[in-house]
């Protein structure tokens, strides 16, 4: 398979441009600043993926880049002052975010062809602000599309983003990510790539039952809810269908599997249809939420490590600091050095 060379080892700057833990003027100024890219860069990772919301960035639908579009600029220079590359991640755009809290009809910018239409001038911006960059700046088309009834109508509209980012960026890498949330197994529902500089995104937070214990926005999760890392499969599938929540499933795999040969068997069928596509697969975001053990979330980090770096799989960590997988927030004083070692 492919590598996403420069994008192998990653972590996400959730939280300052996009589901902004604040909106003061204050916050955009210090959350992330050029101390975090040099220690990101100390770490020996080559990349960050930077989200970004619609309306922090842009002045509206227009395209139009906002005053704080230069903390983008800023980002990309103290990336490239560090050695590090950078994935731009469009989060949110207009009518359409993975958070149904924030964008109540998420499927009206699959039916909408203003929204689309908004989509595209936002990529057109952003391509011809960094598309000269190509060795630097990857452009990461959209996050989380959760229903997977617009798998098709998705791959229509991400083909018409690909042709305006190509006309402006015409060798910058394009990531694209299917349905569930960017589960893994809907890799296989993605349209062919339309160029040799297209790479599969994924998601992995699986067994969700662990990775997001006890967390409030998972709808079915209870507040004490808590789950151990390792456990057997079954373990996790009767917790989560208690719960009534999605796990995806890593095909006809022994039911008593659980550990590196889960993730591989899990990441099975996109690795595959990557192959067949010549395309390289590349992990967003993958995390454990700070409710979980460190011991646990440790040895969770060692067996994902270990199926991505079996296929040279590319990853950003979720996420540098807060939204509750804060890799520098004090829950992970007791094995962060050892985590850091793994990203």
């Amino acid at each position: 398979m492919r590598v996403f060379e420069g994008y192998q080892r990653g972590v996400n700057l959730g939280g300052w441009l996009s589901q902004c833990v604040s909106m003061d003027e204050a916050h955009f100024d210090t959350f992330i600043t050029e101390a975090d890219i040099a220690r990101i860069a100390g770490w020996g990772l080559d990349h960050v993926r930077l989200p970004i919301d619609c309306d922090v960035v842009f002045a509206g639908m227009d395209g139009a880049p906002g005053e704080r579009m230069r903390h983008v600029d800023d980002c990309v220079a103290w990336c490239e002052r560090h050695g590090l590359r950078l994935i731009l991640d469009l989060h949110k755009t207009y009518g359409y975010m993975f958070d149904s809290a924030v964008v109540p009809d998420p499927d009206a910018f699959f039916t909408d062809p203003t929204l689309q239409d908004a989509f595209l001038r936002l990529w057109q911006t952003l391509a011809r602000r960094y598309g000269s960059l190509p060795g630097r700046v990857a452009f990461e088309l959209l996050n989380e599309v959760t229903n997977p009834a617009q798998a098709q109508t998705w791959n229509r509209i991400a083909a018409r983003a690909m042709d305006a980012v190509r006309a402006l960026a015409p060798d910058s890498w394009i990531l694209v990510g299917g349905v569930y949330n960017n589960s893994v197994t809907s890799v296989p529902l993605l349209a062919p790539p339309r160029d040799g500089r297209v790479v599969y995104n994924f998601h992995c937070y699986e067994p969700l039952v662990f990775t997001h214990q006890a967390a409030g926005w998972v709808r079915g999760m209870t507040p004490d809810f808590t789950m151990a890392y390792p456990a057997p499969l079954d373990a996790y599938r009767q917790a989560a269908a208690h719960l009534g929540i999605w796990e995806a499933e890593p095909g006809a795999a022994d039911a008593r599997l659980i550990g590196p040969d889960y993730f591989k068997a899990l990441f099975r069928s996109a690795i595959d249809y990557a192959e067949r596509q010549n395309a390289p697969l590349y992990c967003g975001e993958y995390g454990v939420i700070d409710r979980a053990d460190p011991q646990a979330t440790l040895r969770w980090f060692r067996d994902i490590h270990s199926a991505f770096a079996a296929h040279g799989i590319g990853r950003a960590a979720w996420t540098y600091k807060v939204r509750d997988f804060g890799l520098t927030d004090p829950h992970y004083d007791s094995v962060r050095d050892q985590l850091i070692s793994l990203l």
